[in-house]
């Protein structure tokens, strides 16, 4: 499957993924250039939940095809619960998986280094969106996403899954308290996903570790689209938390 991605604006200040695009799903990634998103300096207060998007977010992502005032989010809390969306959209609670079979409805997930996945069946119309760190993938989530669409009908052999830019195996480095999670929830095969660099460090690869974990789940590997876009590499547009950006980057998706 192709990995292209098509930048909107000069800047970009969104990407939209050619294999999602085929398909008719409105979607974008955003890039640190897109106006109105909040910061991680305003945090979604689980007690006084309000969009994390101005009216220039909403401006720009509608030009995606993206209906902001139905918006889906969620305050991100690096773990596998999952929320349904309903047809009017709003704050989903604690979760790092939306999912939805309404049409028009946005879900939203913020990432700064973090992968974000597009999990989309065109053929029983089911839609996910899911945010996977590495806590994220020791805690099963991308099986996790799997497993929700499928409840709400979708089949993972039919699956698209795409994965937004995020930090790469060429910058995340890690240490010796995660990779005793990592061996804790995966066994040794998490080392597959790594290469030694400093003492008591190795660099890891999400990606590969979380397309090995959706392969597994069922989702077909020639049906997950990664274009390999490091954050951290590309300071000048997009956000990594890794190198002191408080920004967010946010991948947004809507069934038609």
């Amino acid at each position: 499957m192709s990995s292209a991605l098509r930048g909107h604006g000069e800047p970009a200040v969104y990407f939209t993924v050619g294999s999602l695009e085929a398909l008719g799903l409105p979607h974008a990634l955003t890039t640190r250039h897109c106006p109105g998103v909040a910061s991680f300096a305003e945090p979604i207060e689980p007690r006084a939940p309000r969009a994390p998007f101005r009216a220039e977010a909403a401006a720009v992502l509608g030009k995606a095809g993206l209906e902001m005032e139905r918006v889906t989010y969620a305050r991100q809390v690096h773990g596998a619960a999952t929320a349904r969306a309903s047809a009017g959209g709003g704050f989903a609670g604690l979760v790092d998986i939306l999912v939805t079979t309404e049409p028009r409805v946005p879900l939203a997930i913020f990432t700064a280094d973090c992968l974000a996945l597009v999990l989309y069946d065109p053929d029983t119309r089911v839609l996910g969106v899911a945010h996977v760190g590495w806590r994220g993938t020791v805690r099963g989530a991308p099986q996790a996403a799997v497993r929700a669409v499928a409840e709400l009908g979708a089949r993972a052999a039919a699956l698209r899954v795409a994965i937004a830019p995020s930090i790469g195996p060429c910058c995340y480095e890690v240490d010796a308290p995660v990779t005793a999670e990592l061996e804790r929830a995966l066994g040794e095969r998490w080392t597959r996903w790594a290469k030694p660099s400093r003492a008591g460090h190795v660099m890891l690869d999400l990606w590969a570790a979380n397309e090995t974990l959706l392969c597994e789940a069922g989702v077909s590997p020639d049906h997950i689209d990664n274009p390999r876009l490091c954050t951290a590499c590309h300071p000048d547009l997009l956000y990594s938390y890794r190198k002191g950006n408080r920004g967010r980057l946010v991948t947004v998706a809507a069934l038609p």
